[in-house]
């Protein structure tokens, strides 16, 4: 169902997961109040990774991190901890990083070259597929069948440049649980995207509040005021399927904020200083001439073809609007995907080891020009938020999360108040009240 204009769609409260409602912001009879305890409760965050994380689809790592025979990667999540391995045989595949004789993880981090999953504790080992072939001194185990001890299975797939998992063997497929996502965005061609960084940022909030931030442009007017100049914040179209929603954003000309609109100077100025290295500018310029009947809007998606052309990525087919409009995905729980031809960024969190930490996923891509184009294993690191530089926008995006937090912990401060526009956040809580089997209004401790 598409929506135009300054229509949203939202989940109401008894709306069944997969169902796709739209209405009208002005239209919703009163705000929705959300508990605030829900950030900040340890017994909520408990309930969470009881009922919430063990069954869910959620983002683990990219396919250039396994992309060869041998190759792994550890994914940890709260007390979770996955193995993606990249079998002799080709097939991806994960598994419960933990060995079955005494409970030893098997791998940390992620690597090449390995040839089977042994445990360095007592060297118990199995091969890629996960089938148990060696155990030291068997004969003191008794009887010992090889077939009883296999690793555990976890569920594993991919869509486009990323790779999923889930720890609950009984999982809907992921092409089911992303709902309409994968069509929508298939004209981008994803595949055709390499992820050249990942990193990791501790922050002093809960991963929710990460979240939240982006799954509304609301936001925008307030912290990314410098954007103001370059998007179009107001007529937003959003769509709610179930686990998955979306939000479209226009660049390249002035918000709407602006009655009477803003000179050509200003829009590029903008846009410049929050996406500039789109268009392989990074520094304050005037902006260049335009030809005849040409927008700044299209000097801008022109410069960014350009800049593409040069690394051997053809976008000429491509017209100003596909250019310019941000497709912007939100995947239950934790993921944002960010899609443009030129430009895939995907934001995820997870829970820290108190409700009042997380860690921010930061995945960088870049893109090449084909779906056959080589791979090679991300630069992975780990930065302070303080030296971390994700861009101005991201930059702000998460300095403002530890200050909502301490917020959310004032005696006053009971629930959260959210309007039509915030429906994604919405959202994201009308599926945590179905994985954890609350209401929306029962006591949090």
């Amino acid at each position: 169902m598409a929506t135009t204009g300054s229509q949203v769609g939202y989940m109401s409260e008894d709306a069944p997961v997969g169902a796709a409602i739209t209405t009208v912001a002005g239209d919703r009879p009163r705000p929705t109040l959300v508990p605030a305890a829900r950030y900040t409760s340890p017994a909520f965050a408990a309930l969470e990774l009881e009922r919430m994380w063990p069954r869910v689809w959620h983002v683990a790592c990219t396919p250039d991190h396994v992309a060869h025979p041998g190759d792994f990667f550890e994914h940890r999540l709260g007390p979770y901890s996955v193995l993606v391995v990249r079998g002799d045989d080709g097939e991806l595949r994960a598994f419960q990083n933990v060995c079955r004789h005494r409970g030893n993880v098997l791998c940390t981090g992620s690597g090449s070259g390995l040839g089977e999953l042994r445990c360095g504790y007592h060297r118990w080992a199995w091969d890629l597929q996960g089938r148990l072939r060696e155990v030291p001194s068997r004969k003191g185990f008794g009887v010992l069948r090889n077939d009883d001890y296999p690793l555990f299975p976890v569920r594993v797939d991919t869509w486009g440049p990323l790779v999923f998992v889930n720890l609950d063997p009984d999982a809907i497929p992921l092409r089911e649980y992303l709902e309409a996502v994968p069509d929508d965005a298939a004209w981008a061609g994803l595949d055709e995207f390499r992820c050249a960084a990942v990193v990791t940022i501790p922050l002093a909030a809960n991963w929710k509040v990460v979240v939240d931030g982006f799954s509304e442009t609301y936001h925008i007017q307030g912290l990314h005021r410098e954007m103001l100049g370059s998007i179009d914040d107001i007529d937003a179209p959003q769509q709610v399927w179930g686990h998955t929603s979306k939000s479209e954003q226009i660049y390249g000309v002035p918000s709407p904020r602006f009655r009477g609109g803003l000179p050509d100077q200003e829009v590029w100025d903008s846009f410049v200083a929050t996406q500039g290295a789109r268009m392989g500018v990074t520094e304050p310029c005037p902006v260049p001439p335009l030809a005849p009947g040409q927008t700044v809007q299209d000097l801008i998606a022109q410069r960014i073809r350009e800049t593409q052309a040069a690394n051997g990525v053809d976008l000429s087919h491509l017209d100003t609007d596909r250019m310019l409009r941000m497709h912007q995905y939100n995947l239950f729980p934790n993921t944002t995907v960010l899609v443009t031809p030129d430009l895939l960024s995907v934001l995820s969190a997870r829970p820290g080891a108190t409700p009042d930490e997380a860690q921010f996923v930061a995945y960088h891509y870049t893109r090449a020009a084909s779906a056959d184009a080589p791979r090679t294993k991300p630069v992975d690191v780990t930065l302070p938020a303080e030296q971390a530089d994700l861009g101005l926008v991201l930059n702000a995006d998460t300095s403002v999360a530890e200050g909502v937090q301490r917020g959310l912990h004032q005696p006053g401060m009971t629930h959260l108040t959210l309007s039509g526009e915030e429906c994604r956040v919405v959202n994201t809580h009308r599926n945590l009240e179905r994985y954890l089997g609350i209401g929306p209004s029962d006591p949090q401790e």
